[in-house]
Parts: structure tokens; C-alpha cells; sequence
């Protein structure tokens, strides 16, 4: 640990690959998220669908982790995981988080804060049957966030697993989609000199209201 500050110093990026104004952006939201999630597609980002994942417990204390986007829309942005996991535990107790788009290569960050909610059982069943089988028993095998004795632990138990649901793999109760339904975006755009682009949409009543932020 030693070398990391001499490692930081350095580290220094100048962003200088576009520009983004409240002039040009979307009256909507949801719509200027499409554009610049497709820009993301088109230039072949790898887990172009990665978010960091904001929750908070029931005494504000926070967490954060990478999950993927499986679904976008009006409804909101929505995102499969075990119910009984950490993240699972605190988005039950206090059901609102932050979702965070980073694509470097675009010089590109978008931040969404919602409120959370569970998907209905279809929208899981549906998802859950179109995982590859083995991501399926995986959901059955690993019992997340949860304190376990060893990988052979959980390789053994893949396996008794894998050996009981040879053909369909049922969802496991626990198992399922989260829904995070949209208040705040921020869409940031690299500029030089730490200039920053910032324009962002707040939700009042059934209307977005867009507005810059200065860097």
C-alpha cells in the first residue's frame, strides 16, 4: 500500500472526446438514455449493461456492487438477483437506490436514483427460463452474501444439484428481479480542464424538468 499515492500521481486523464448541453439533450429521459446506451452498443464496450448498484440498510450505512441491466423502459430499469443476498436484504428494507453507467470510452457516466420494487413472478419466471442451465443451478447452489466453508463446499453442492434437475430447472422462490423505478438522472460528458458537462432530469409530479449542474 505503500506505492499508491505515488502510483495516483501518476494517473491523470483529460476528457476531450465530446460535449453534451442541456440544448441538445432529450426532453426525455428514458429517450436520452437510449442514445447514449446505443452509442455504448455501437462502439463495442465490454458489459456495455454493467451498473453500479447503490443500496443502503435500514440504517443508512451503504453498499455498492457491479450488477447487469436486463431490461430498460418507462417502467423503469430492472436487474435479477437472490433475495436473500445482501443487496437483496437492504433494497427490501429501504427501497430506494442509485444506479451508476460508466463507460470510459466514451468519456460517458449516467447516474439513475429510483424507487425499488420487486418484478412480478412472470417477468422472473420468464428471465429465469431464458438463463443458460447452468447459470439456473448456480442460483440454487449459491446461497449469497451468505459465510460458506470452502469452494469445495460449493462445488459439491452444484453438483448434487446438477445431478437432481437433469432437464427443467425450476426458479428458486428466492430468486427473482428488482425494478428501480426512475426520480433523477444525471448525464455527465468529459470536457477539458475538468469542465465538465452535467445536465440533469428531476421528476415533478408526472412531468421531467431538465437543468445543468456545474463540474
Amino acid at each position: 500500500m505503500n506505492k499508491i499515492k505515488e502510483l495516483l500521481h501518476t494517473v491523470r486523464e483529460d476528457y476531450a472526446k465530446d460535449k453534451f448541453d442541456i440544448s441538445i439533450a432529450n426532453d426525455n429521459p428514458f429517450d436520452q438514455f437510449e442514445n447514449w446506451f446505443s452509442l455504448a452498443v455501437s462502439a463495442h464496450i465490454p458489459d456495455v449493461n454493467a451498473m453500479n448498484l447503490a443500496t443502503a440498510d435500514k440504517n443508512g450505512r451503504p453498499s455498492s456492487r457491479i450488477v447487469l441491466l436486463r431490461d430498460a423502459n418507462e417502467d423503469g430499469f430492472t436487474f435479477f438477483t437472490n433475495y436473500n443476498s445482501r443487496k437483496g436484504s437492504q433494497l427490501m428494507e429501504n427501497p430506494f437506490a442509485a444506479l451508476n453507467f460508466y463507460w470510459p470510452q466514451l468519456e460517458k457516466q449516467i447516474r439513475v436514483e429510483g424507487n425499488i420494487s420487486k418484478v412480478s413472478d412472470q417477468v422472473s419466471d420468464e428471465y429465469f427460463a431464458s438463463r443458460p442451465v447452468d447459470s439456473q443451478i448456480g442460483a440454487w447452489a449459491s446461497d449469497q452474501s451468505h459465510t460458506i466453508a470452502s469452494r469445495k463446499e460449493l462445488e459439491e453442492k452444484y453438483a448434487a444439484l446438477k445431478e437432481k434437475y437433469k432437464s427443467t430447472v425450476p426458479r428458486p422462490p428466492h430468486w427473482g428481479g428488482f425494478v428501480l423505478k426512475p426520480v433523477y438522472f444525471e448525464f455527465w460528458q468529459g470536457r477539458e480542464s475538468r469542465l465538465h458537462d452535467r445536465v440533469v432530469y428531476h421528476l415533478e409530479g408526472n412531468a421531467w424538468h431538465k437543468s445543468m449542474l456545474a463540474p
